[in-house]
């Protein structure tokens, strides 16, 4: 277990989280079915769908993390959960972008919600971004992400099964973290690695995580006075590409980001982002200091009406959006994933979940 988390933690300061969701709760009337696609390029290498299914669930393990699901499980046609707004196929899509050396795995919580809402969910895997391949990282994976999301749904469209079960002309969206910022470019966002580089050699003490990464947990040490002298200089030489960048999918109609990374981003073009945006911050995150990231966004796109608060949590941390660790893990977690003192993400989190579920119903 202790190699898996490893390289989990050993993400730079875009990590989504290693959280796998555990499906707890009460008893569900439609169970969640969980498929995956391998697919060819363009599309990314592997999209988990999470769907209304009419075959039992069967508990499953990963790593240290244990949930139940119906693998491959029945398709349920025209069955309807809890709250549920959709009755038949084709039904309503929301994708889901991880953060970085993140994976399907850490939204199961989430998706069993929007299930039973009558959705499906499909989680594509970032290509050189996730939990078993890092080596893209940053501004590479910042480009890349966005037309990724386009290309899952250009593939569930012309997908043998699929396609007839789904509707990919409405789409809803939602990203943390890394993912916060796929999410804000299907927004309208326009961004630059210049923008980044700039961010970083004029904040990188006050946004340490975000620009140097997590080399130690301690702070103030010789070791972070030399990452800080080399991440300078790289930031300095490599984030120079001013290159505005952005995407824009008209089958996107409603984004949710949280916790965000923002500091790339030219704040002004999400003014009045081009579908309506929602937003969640944690204002003890300390990986993504909200005032360089959500606050920016936030302060650009209320006044303006341009989008909606979810959630602002005094006490949230930036892995407070996933649900609550498993004992056996939170032990060795790194301090900053952890939760700060005061929250509570198993009476938070299924607040937060409900807005976002009718966030989508109201825009989809």
């Amino acid at each position: 277990m202790r190699k898996w988390t490893l390289r989990c933690l050993a993400a730079m300061a875009l990590l989504g989280s290693c959280r796998v969701a555990l499906a707890q709760g009460a008893a569900a009337q439609i169970n969640l079915g969980v498929e995956m696609l391998e697919l060819p390029s363009p599309a990314p290498a592997r999209i988990t769908l999470m769907y209304p299914s009419s075959s039992a669930e069967a508990t499953v393990t990963r790593g240290p993390f244990t949930y139940s699901v119906a693998r491959a499980g029945v398709f349920a046609q025209g069955e309807r959960g809890p709250g549920s707004l959709l009755e038949a196929s084709p039904r309503k899509l929301i994708v889901i972008s991880h953060g970085s050396g993140g994976d399907a795995h850490t939204f199961v919580d989430l998706a069993r919600v929007l299930v039973q809402r009558g959705y499906v969910v499909a989680l594509p895997q970032h290509a050189g971004d996730n939990s078993r391949d890092m080596s893209r990282v940053g501004p590479a994976s910042w480009e890349a992400r966005p037309p990724e999301i386009s290309a899952t749904l250009d593939a569930l469209a012309a997908h043998p099964v699929w396609r007839t079960r789904l509707n990919v002309q409405g789409v809803g969206l939602y990203g943390m973290s890394a993912g916060g910022l796929t999410a804000l470019v299907h927004a309208g966002g326009v961004w630059s690695a210049a923008r980044f580089g700039q961010h970083c050699r004029e904040h990188i003490e006050e946004d340490f995580y975000t620009c140097v990464g997590l080399i130690t947990q301690l702070r103030g040490n010789w070791l972070d006075t030399v990452k800080i002298m080399v991440a300078r200089a790289v930031h300095v030489v490599r984030f120079t590409d001013a290159t505005p960048l952005s995407h824009n999918d008209p089958r996107i109609k409603a984004v949710i980001a949280a916790v965000p990374m923002a500091a790339p981003f030219d704040a002004a073009s999400l003014a009045k982002p081009r579908v309506p945006l929602a937003l969640v911050a944690a204002q003890q995150d300390a990986w993504l200091i909200p005032k360089f990231h959500s606050g920016r966004i936030r302060a650009a796109c209320e006044p303006t009406g341009g989008c909606t608060v979810l959630a602002d949590w005094p006490q949230g941390g930036h892995a407070s959006t996933l649900s609550p660790w498993p004992a056996d893990l939170a032990a060795s977690i790194s301090s900053i994933m952890q939760d700060p003192p005061g929250f509570d993400r198993a009476r938070e989190l299924p607040v937060l979940w409900g807005k976002m579920a009718a966030f989508f119903d109201s825009h989809l």
